[in-house]
């Protein structure tokens, strides 16, 4: 009795991490019975049930509708009318015979042409400058200020620089007289209602690209710049052999961004030349884009099938130029 007494020992105590850890798995014992196919099929089941709602809102409002666009674009087809006949490519034949849809197109082209340089230009500057010299002296502050713009509606912002670009007694015009200048026409000129646009485009956009550049100067290391400078670098040294390199796949993204984004420009130019400036894209034609011109051939005239042909044309752009700056970017752009 007494060596049964002696052989009894206390019970070791373990703990919590420890008796998880000898458990091996975390697992519940019920699902150590279940196979590993159907636990596969399972996790791949709740997948595809969390991306379904998804998928299905860019089936329903985008694949299937630009499906359709291309199927339109091939035929006469009318919003009240049921009947639809094939026409092949009468409807892109139609479109390049006529002045106004080839003058959409370069107008188009010197939007872009304009804006893409002074967007890389302007939001890379300031983006260093408030990397640099403002971001001592309340940095977020500065950002947000940037930022701001490219948060309020469209619609509304374009109605202030309405207003601003008023040739009687708009702000713009008060500015350049005080300076000595002439007045401009801005908004009721056929040479400046587009740059007018261009400046409106400029100050709303400009801040999403600075915060984007701002991203690509926070990945560059900082000891490369430090290298550079105590080796005698100058600053502009600095920047076009170390930083430049560095950020050209932001700069890529901006400019790619930027393309799409202007030849889609749509809303600043509908609200700033509609109304008392003698319709939308004028004056005088002057500020019809391309987009501008698909909305008004399939909503105010009512040729669909002709709008759907010119959104075709303007996709085929759009891609193409994204394809010609891939191709520069794999010999330009320098990947870590």
């Amino acid at each position: 009795m007494s060596n049964l007494l002696t052989d009894v020992r206390p019970e070791r105590r373990t703990s919590p991490v420890r008796r998880v850890l000898e458990r091996g798995s975390g697992e519940h014992p019920r699902n150590r019975l279940v196979p590993p196919r159907l636990r596969r099929l399972k996790d791949r089941l709740t997948a595809y049930g969390l991306m379904l709602p998804v998928t299905a809102v860019f089936v329903v409002f985008f694949y299937v509708p630009a499906a359709y666009l291309f199927y339109i674009a091939f035929f006469h087809w009318g919003i009240l009318s049921s009947a639809t006949t094939f026409v092949g490519l009468h409807n892109f034949r139609v479109l390049f015979a006529q002045p106004l849809f080839v003058r959409s197109l370069v107008t188009s082209a010197y939007y872009t042409l304009v804006m893409i340089p002074a967007t890389v230009l302007l939001a890379l500057g300031i983006a260093l400058l408030l990397k640099d010299g403002l971001a001592r002296r309340g940095g977020s502050i500065w950002r947000g200020a940037v930022f701001l713009p490219h948060v309020t509606p469209v619609v509304a912002t374009a109605i202030i620089w309405v207003w601003i670009f008023n040739p009687r007694f708009g702000l713009a015009n008060f500015v350049l007289t005080s300076m000595g200048l002439p007045a401009l026409g801005w908004l009721q000129s056929v040479h400046w209602a587009l740059p007018a646009v261009m400046i409106d485009s400029l100050w709303h956009s400009l801040g999403l690209y600075v915060i984007i550049f701002l991203a690509g100067l926070a990945s560059v290391p900082r000891e490369l710049v430090e290298v550079a400078r105590l080796d005698g670098a100058r600053r502009h040294q600095i920047f076009s052999r170390i930083i430049w390199p560095l950020i050209s796949p932001t700069t890529f993204f901006v400019v790619v961004l930027s393309t799409v984004n202007t030849w889609q420009a749509f809303s600043q130019i509908y609200t700033m030349t509609g109304g008392p400036h003698g319709g939308a894209g004028g004056p005088a034609f002057a500020t019809t884009t391309d987009a501008l011109l698909v909305y008004q051939t399939a909503f105010v005239y009512g040729h669909f099938s002709l709008a759907a042909a010119m959104s075709l044309v303007l996709f085929g752009i759009i891609m193409t130029l994204t394809l010609i700056q891939r191709w520069v970017s794999n010999r330009v752009v320098f990947y870590r």
